[in-house]
């Protein structure tokens, strides 16, 4: 960047970012995500997928390999909160530009039986699971960030290629955060346009850029 738009933004330690970060399944994954966002994410970012039933070992029963385990708030954050500012060698998190209360999840598709709604990521049954809507606010480092709709995509593409398909993504930029926060809404939220942006080879590699240390 030939200008820096903030030169003393508000770091958080590492000691003070929330987190429970799952431990690494035993097995590879053999197969890469395959869609619209496939191409964002760096050959070295493909880790074992935590939130695949066939991530499980072997010796455990066909029951236990087939249950979805549920995916919180927190588990999202640790998600993005290591993805890389791309104006400072900082990440998301350590910039509170993005937050743990600022995502939630809710289920868009829900189970006949409500109890299952309390505990939005599970499945209603052994082969049908709830659809999540993932909704994260993104809180800018100043008001007129130039690079907002930048850090959003970033988001949304490691969200949209970590998560298992029953999980959709809503990434916003957090109302009164920035000036033009309803403008860059529409980008984030029009599939069109996300698709023509990632067509963008200097953008791809800024995003590249971003999601190599997570």
């Amino acid at each position: 960047m030939s200008e820096i738009l903030n030169a003393n933004p508000t770091i958080r330690s590492a000691a003070d970012l929330p987190s429970r970060r799952r431990e690494p399944s035993k097995k590879t994954r053999s197969q890469r995500p395959f869609g619209l966002l496939s191409s964002a994410i760096p050959e070295s970012a493909y880790t074992p997928d935590p939130f695949n039933p066939s991530s499980s070992s072997e010796g455990e029963s066909s029951e236990d390999e087939n249950e979805v385990e549920p995916i919180d708030e927190q588990e999202i954050y640790d998600l993005i909160a290591s993805i890389q500012d791309p104006e400072h060698p900082l990440t998301l998190g350590s910039l509170s530009v993005v937050n743990l209360p600022d995502i939630s999840l809710t289920p868009t598709l829900p189970p006949s039986s409500s109890s299952s709604l309390s505990n939005p990521g599970t499945t209603t049954t052994k082969n049908t699971p709830v659809m999540t809507t993932v909704t994260v606010l993104v809180t800018p480092t100043i008001t007129h960030c130039s690079l907002a709709t930048v850090i959003g995509l970033g988001v949304r593409v490691r969200l949209e290629q970590a998560l298992p398909p029953r999980f959709r993504v809503d990434v916003r930029i957090k109302e009164g955060t920035h000036s033009t926060a309803e403008q860059v809404n529409r980008q984030l939220g029009d599939k069109e346009r996300v698709a023509a942006a990632l067509e963008n080879g200097t953008l791809m590699g800024v995003l590249r850029k971003m999601l190599e240390g997570c």
